[in-house]
This record gives structure tokens, sequence and C-alpha cells, in this order.
């Protein structure tokens, strides 16, 4: 299968894509004839999350024979997750959650990094390549630790992660600074998530024009730029829709809708995926915190990141800049790659642009857009709580009240809000909207979240206290291509 960019013509097949993480125009990669690929979920409704995974994935990247992604996808996930279900779906009150955190970072992105590494080494062995394949990383707070956990003494590979200092909480940062792994870099940034995946974009476009391979060195991705890191979350969308249809809650065909906390627009681009693959999808919510640049852009066409960037309760959305919405306007568009590279080129010269009418109606067929406070995203929190016994973080907290406010609008089809971290990573807020008053010590919170609910804490958080940190730098937000160059020639 081949893959082109959303900024010109250029096409690479899909091991090419994987390994480049971002094509050499700055645009990022996306299957040729994306309405072509089709998985129908009746096929896969007797099957488990590791099954329907290697058919969804030989599918998109059919370079890979069906009995070699069966078995990549073993090697994967196999005992990597604390639930028999990699994805469990809950029932919740009328609605469902998608239990996406149940991994070795207990975060959403365990499911796609458990998958990544295993897909860029494996992709490098097909194409003969003998260079180490560098991962450049920008993170909000739960990709990086995903990432240096997937491909921490992966033979092959290194790993630079960059977060924003000052702007994850303690336990995402504890995450970090403490990985091991003799091919591993955590850095923080003097910034916000925006100047780090800026300055990783930046960095990309400036290497493409060196020769890194003399110091034995090519440059990819883990951030959902890659394909490869975004194919895998297409998985989930099929799991909990079989899951329903299982529980005898829907019939096989019938539509359901998806709430997504979304900050760089990865997660529910995946949804959208599976909808053009054959997934019954009546809406895709698309649900922000205080940073709502996109509930503007889906509301009024005009995306803006000039605008006040708030540090909220739910970091990892704290975005202005929403790299895969590059992909949502190219399908919206049709594949017209120069009105693309248009909107891009004016979004970093200018700072904003504004599609057509025509475009902003084809998204509004799929798309329903609200946002949350940050007081509406405790009261959310306590709510769900009290209400139905089932603790929730942030980020499914600003999703479980903006479902509420889709729902208002009357929809008839069943709703599965994506939850995409345990409550444990950020236990202030959590323990603060149940009435409590968090002791200064972010670890000794945990136990205080855990004496008030009874929530098991997971295994990977509740030792991050002794553990050693290891990764101490911290530079300017223009540094990092300078940082990584001298990485890269050691």
């Amino acid at each position: 299968m081949f893959y082109q960019s959303t900024r010109s013509d250029h096409r690479v097949n899909s091991l090419q894509a994987i390994l480049e993480g971002i094509a050499p125009d700055g645009g990022l990669y996306l299957p040729v004839d994306l309405s072509s690929v089709k998985v129908d979920p009746a096929d896969l409704a007797d099957k488990s999350f590791e099954e329907m995974a290697a058919v969804i994935l030989h599918t998109l990247f059919d370079e890979f024979s069906e009995s070699e992604m069966a078995d990549m996808v073993r090697r994967a996930y196999g005992g990597k997750f604390e639930t028999e279900d990699v994805t469990p779906t809950v029932k919740v009150g009328q609605d469902y959650v998608l239990e996406l955190f149940r991994g070795p970072t207990s975060a959403f992105k365990d499911v796609a990094l458990s998958m990544l590494p295993v897909l860029i080494t494996e992709a490098k062995k097909k194409l003969g390549i003998r260079e180490k394949i560098m991962i450049l990383t920008a993170t909000s707070g739960d990709t990086g630790k995903a990432a240096l956990e997937g491909f921490h003494d992966v033979d092959g590979t290194g790993i630079i992660v960059f977060y924003p200092n000052g702007g994850v909480s303690a336990v995402q940062k504890a995450q970090m600074v403490t990985q091991v792994g003799k091919n591993v870099t955590v850095c923080a940034i003097e910034g916000n998530f925006d100047d780090a995946q800026t300055g990783v974009k930046n960095t990309f476009a400036a290497c493409a024009k060196m020769d890194l391979t003399q110091y034995g060195v090519r440059l990819s991705s883990a951030n959902s730029i890659n394909i490869g890191r975004l194919a895998p979350q297409i998985v989930y969308y099929y799991k909990s829709y079989c899951d329903l249809v299982a529980a005898g809650e829907i019939a096989m065909g019938d539509p359901v809708s998806f709430v997504v906390p979304t900050g760089n627009f990865g997660d529910i681009l995946a949804g959208y995926f599976a909808k053009c693959m054959g997934l019954p999808v009546a809406r895709l919510v698309c649900a922000s915190n205080e940073n709502d640049v996109l509930t503007e852009f889906l509301t009024t066409g005009r995306y803006d990141r000039r605008r006040v960037f708030h540090r909220t309760n739910s970091p990892s959305m704290d975005i202005l800049v929403s790299s895969n919405l590059e992909r949502m306007l190219y399908l919206a568009a049709h594949g017209d790659y120069a009105k693309i590279a248009g909107y891009m080129k004016a979004l970093n010269e200018i700072g904003e642009y504004t599609v057509d009418d025509a475009l902003l109606a084809e998204l509004k067929k799929t798309f329903f857009a609200g946002c949350c406070s940050q007081d509406e995203t405790l009261a959310a929190i306590g709510r769900t709580y009290e209400t139905y016994g089932y603790l929730c973080d942030t980020h499914t907290a600003v999703a479980v009240d903006v479902a509420a406010a889709y729902k208002k609008t009357e929809p008839a089809e069943k709703v599965i809000i994506l939850s995409t971290a345990s409550p444990y990573k950020f236990p202030v807020s959590v323990l603060t909207a149940l009435g409590e008053t968090p002791d200064e010590d972010e670890f000794r919170v945990m136990e205080q979240l855990n004496e008030r609910t009874g929530v098991p804490v997971p295994a990977a958080l509740a030792d991050l206290k002794e553990k050693k940190v290891l990764h101490t730098d911290v530079i300017p937000k223009d540094s990092i291509l300078d940082y990584v160059l001298k990485k890269v020639e050691g």
C-alpha cells in the first residue's frame, strides 16, 4: 500500500512511511486511497483485541504478511497490560467508558506505543536499513513515557523525548526522568508543548537537508504524526463497538458516537479512520479543555493559535497547534494537497487560517465539538464518582462533561467515552474533585486517593517515588536542533 504526503504528491510505501515519520516536505502520510481500505466489524466480532489488531494493521500495512503481523502483534502486547482485555469497555450510567489506560504507563498511548517499536524494527529489516533509527518525540505528558517504555533498549534504535518544563504533572515527570535504558534521553524545554512540537518538526525539516547517515543515524518520530503510531489506535474503536454488540447493547450495524478528549487530534482521527474503513460511527465528539482552539475551528472554520495558552488540570490537552488536524483537512478537501499546504503555511507564518464553507460543512457531517473549564472538569469527576462509583482522570472528565452537552442534542445512538489516563496520573486534581485536601507530596496524594476510593494504584506508578532521577537536562525552546545534533554526532 502506498502513502502520500498531505502537502504534495510525494508517495512512499508503508514501510518507508513508518520509518520516516514525517514526509520530506513537512507533510504527514496518509493512505493514497483510504476509502478503499475496508474492514467489516462483523468479521471481527468474535476476535480478541490482538486478533483484531492483526487484521486491521495487516490491511493498512500489507507489506507485512498476515502471519508476520500476527506475530508482531503478539510480541507487542503479550503480557504487558494489567487486564486480560487490552482495552476494556465499562458501562457507566447510560454511557460506556473505553478504558485505554491499562498498559505499562497507565495512559492510552501505551496501546500504540507498544506496537510502534515492533513496526519500526521490522520495517527497518525489510528495507535493509543498517543505520540506527533515532526517535524524536515531543510530549505533553503521556507520549513521552509510553515511547520511552516502548523503545528503551530496543536494538538499532535511540530515543530523545522533549517535554515542557513545568507543564506536566509530577507523576508524569517522574515517569520520564527516572527512565532507564542505554539508548534513551529525556530533556525539558523552557516553553510549552507547542514549542516542543514545533522544535521537533523544525529539526526534522533541517535534518532532511543533511546527511545524518554519515553518523549512522536516521530520524523518525513516535508522535502521532507517524502513521505507524496512529494506525494501532484504530483497533480500539472496533474493539469497543464489538464489545457493545457482544453485550447485547447494540445490534451489528447500529451507529454509535465516540467522545474523545482531544489535544493533538490524533486519537479522534483514528476514530475517523475507523469510520472510513467501515465502522458504523454516527458522530465523533471533540472534547477540549480551556485551550479550545479545536472547538472554535470545528464551529467556525477559523483556526487561530494566537491566543492565551492555559496551563490546566488536564495538561496533556494543553495544545494550541493540533498536528493531526492536517490529515483531517486533507481528507475533507478530497486530497487537495495544494490547499492544505497553503493552510499550513499560513498557520506557520501568520498564526491562523480559515477554511472554505464547503470544507467546514464536510467536517460538520462527522464532528461535534465542545469544551470544558477546569472547574467543570473537577465537577465532572466528583459527579461521576458520587453517582456511579466510577473514578476518572481529568482528561476523561473533560469528555464526560462534553458528552453531557452532546446528548442534549438528542442523539439516538449509544455513546462511548474514551478514557485516556489513570486517575493516579493526576492525583491532586482528582482528590480535590472528591472534596479532599491533597498532601503537598503528590506521591502521598496517590495514597490518599487510594484510601478515599479503594481504587488500586497501578503497580508502575506505586514505586515511582523510590526511583532514581536519571535525566536532568533543561534547554531553551530554540535549542532542540543543536541538542539533537550533538546527540547524533556523539
